[in-house]
């Protein structure tokens, strides 16, 4: 589908319709009057496949308990196998409402308070909260900055364990905010530090269905034919890839029994929702009939980014935008072209856009800002254009 197409056919106004991005601008940014280029989701109905299943399951009107169908494992698992070749089972599966809410259970039930847990940043902000807000001491390491180019810092990474003791590491691939889509021999000596050193990894992989390119993602699951897997719990959604966030449904998939047995025990002292109705209605409509739709969202991502990096390098060079190999994320570098201590002037108040700014995501991220490209090219261009005049005047 090309790009004018598919937002002709899938572009909705959010505005005024209580969504975060557009109508929640005020609480962080003081104003709802920014275009906002922030919160990870789009200006993008889902695929008519699932709003017709929505509308059919709620039509029903009896909206009480209810399990999970065999169909819609059937549906999950054929994506995950077909796509990306990882292999799963039902007894591994788990639900959530969210990721984020599934780590922060996750990092209860792995670690003891004031245990170690460690992040490569920049890294998706809400990890460092979930560690530090459960009274876990969190441990560092900064991916290595090659020229716009992130790697992780293996040496680094094994002596901060070693030192640290830690016990714990969350993980996110593809990366947010720096769009990287680890190669499996990355995953490979990652997963081997961590069992050499007994340490657990969690696996955020919600961003794997949004690859750009020729790139290719491969599960940790999947690392070596799952050689791994007793020593991950991955973590993954449909609503990251279909737009589906309100929904709160999300996958727990844990392999190793031991750990499930955990888990299964700390859900139920907390009698903890296991998924949303609806949101497993829309997600397994999503993976029978949604390939088509993910297919043109990701060429709107592809054309917004190459639209985003050559107005950049034509205008201002010295502006450096990471390669996009997964999410919808651009990360850009504007430390050369302006004082991080002026850059929420710069953007907010003079080219008066929401973007969220790189420090969150670890003073690594510091001079740095995270475009969302899962918008209109309209919305694109008149991103790109504000901070071009602003920088001018």
């Amino acid at each position: 589908m090309k790009v004018a197409d598919f937002v002709e056919k899938y572009a909705v106004e959010r505005k005024n319709t209580d969504s975060v991005k557009w109508d929640g601008m005020k609480s962080g940014f003081g104003s709802n009057d920014l275009l906002p280029m922030w919160v990870a989701d789009t200006e993008f109905k889902a695929p008519e496949a699932v709003m017709y299943a929505l509308k059919k399951r709620i039509e029903h009107g009896a909206y009480g308990y209810s399990l999970t169908p065999d169909s819609y494992y059937e549906a999950y698992f054929e994506w995950q196998q077909e796509r990306y070749g990882t292999e799963l089972h039902k007894e591994w599966i788990r639900f959530g409402a969210g990721v984020v809410q599934s780590i922060s259970a996750l990092v209860n039930i792995l670690t003891l308070e004031d245990d170690a847990v460690m992040v490569l940043q920049p890294v998706y902000h809400p990890f460092m909260h979930v560690i530090e807000n459960n009274s876990r001491k969190l441990v560092v390491s900064n991916l290595k900055n090659n020229q716009g180019h992130y790697e992780m810092d293996f040496e680094d990474i094994r002596a901060k364990i070693q030192k640290e003791h830690v016990k714990l590491l969350i993980n996110c691939s593809p990366h947010n905010p720096v769009g990287r889509v680890w190669k499996k021999e990355e995953l490979e000596q990652l997963l081997e530090i961590c069992r050499e050193e007994q340490v657990l990894i969690i696996s955020d992989e919600i961003h794997h269905d949004l690859i750009v390119g020729n790139n290719k993602f491969i599960s940790a699951l999947s690392i070596k034919d799952g050689f791994y897997r007793d020593n991950i719990i991955m973590l993954d959604a449909a609503s990251k890839t279909f737009n589906l966030a309100a929904l709160q449904n999300s996958h727990v998939v844990i392999p190793n029994p031991q750990i499930r047995e955990r888990y299964d025990e700390y859900i139920e002292k907390l009698c903890l929702p296991s998924g949303n109705l609806i949101g497993k209605v829309a997600a397994e409509a999503a993976y029978r009939e949604g390939a088509d739709w993910l297919n043109g969202m990701i060429e709107l991502i592809e054309y917004n980014f190459n639209y985003l990096k050559r107005q950049f390098a034509k205008e201002v060079p010295e502006i450096k935008i990471t390669e996009l190999e997964g999410t919808y994320l651009a990360w850009v570098d504007m430390r050369k072209v302006v004082d991080s201590k002026k850059l929420h002037q710069l953007i907010q108040h003079k080219a008066k856009i929401a973007v969220d700014y790189g420090e969150i995501f670890g003073t690594a991220g510091n001079g740095f800002i995270r475009l969302n490209l899962a918008t209109t090219p309209e919305n694109v261009e008149k991103a790109v254009n504000a901070i071009l005049m602003a920088l001018k005047n």
